[in-house]
């Protein structure tokens, strides 16, 4: 899809989020813009190709209050998308990552743990917990965080999970940091399930998630992107759309699934 960039470099953007790709995504809230992991690569960590282009490149970006990085997994913290941003934008992470942030040029690193918050620029963005795990070299297994933002300007707030596999720690999220406008919740990677059940959610278990958060939207993300595990490419998609249909949905809510490069406005929602 041909993204709306009237909408996404406007001098004061509609709050909306526009979906880059997997788990990446410009959001805006509160007039000012910010991206959760970006990656714009075609292949993460020199192997993994992507499948399609990016919904934004970083020229067609607007200015830039942060970015959130969740974890340091290469479909999540890619070092040559990072390095198309102006370094001193600022930058938040999970705790352990903000040494490899600065040895990387990176001016500015906050590094939060679990329910820590920063306010950056107008937005509230607070590292809230997810079941999963670091590693990025051969060494360094979980030596840093890993987790979800929750980013709130004014009387409007959004959840990106990052990637998480099911755990009882989604209601505590919508009752401490809510009410959620919208919930980017991953989808793929739980191909085959004895494996990946221990670190990420698949469609159903998704759904249910976001009815423990009690968000305003349904948005799923990590799919379509990278084939990182054993389920088709679009399955995750199908599976997240057939669950909503046999639910007969969630009373005052909406699932919606983003093509890349699609935005979601968020005008009207609180």
């Amino acid at each position: 899809m041909t993204p709306d960039l009237e909408l996404v470099k406007g001098p004061s953007p509609r709050p909306h989020l526009t979906w880059i790709g997997h788990a990446s995504f410009l959001g805006a809230l509160g007039g000012v813009s910010f991206v959760v992991d970006p990656v714009f690569s075609t292949r993460i960590g020199g192997l993994i190709r992507r499948f399609g282009r990016p919904g934004l490149r970083p020229d067609a970006l607007p200015a830039l209050t942060a970015v959130l990085i969740t974890h340091n997994h290469y479909d999540h913290l890619d070092a040559a998308s990072l390095d198309a941003i102006p370094a001193a934008t600022p930058v938040v992470v999970p705790a352990g990552l903000g040494r490899w942030m600065r040895r990387h040029g990176r001016r500015e690193v906050v590094e939060l743990e679990w329910w820590q918050s920063v306010t950056i620029g107008g937005l509230e963005t607070t590292l809230v917990p997810a079941r999963h795990w670091s590693k990025r070299g051969p060494c360094d297994t979980n030596r840093s965080w890993w987790g979800g933002y929750v980013v709130r300007a004014g009387n409007i707030a959004v959840y990106h999970a990052g990637d998480t596999a099911w755990f009882d720690g989604f209601a505590e999220i919508g009752r401490r940091a809510g009410p959620l406008a919208a919930a980017m919740l991953p989808v793929g990677g739980y191909d085959p399930a004895w494996f990946m059940e221990q670190q990420h959610l698949n469609p159903e278990q998704a759904g249910e998630a976001f009815v423990e958060l009690g968000a305003e939207i349904l948005v799923p993300m990590h799919w379509g992107t990278f084939h990182l595990t054993d389920e088709p490419l679009c399955q995750p998609r199908d599976r997240i759309v057939t669950w909503w249909r046999r639910r007969g949905g969630v009373a005052g809510t909406s699932l919606r699934v983003l093509s890349v490069g699609e935005s979601l406005v968020l005008d009207g929602l609180s």
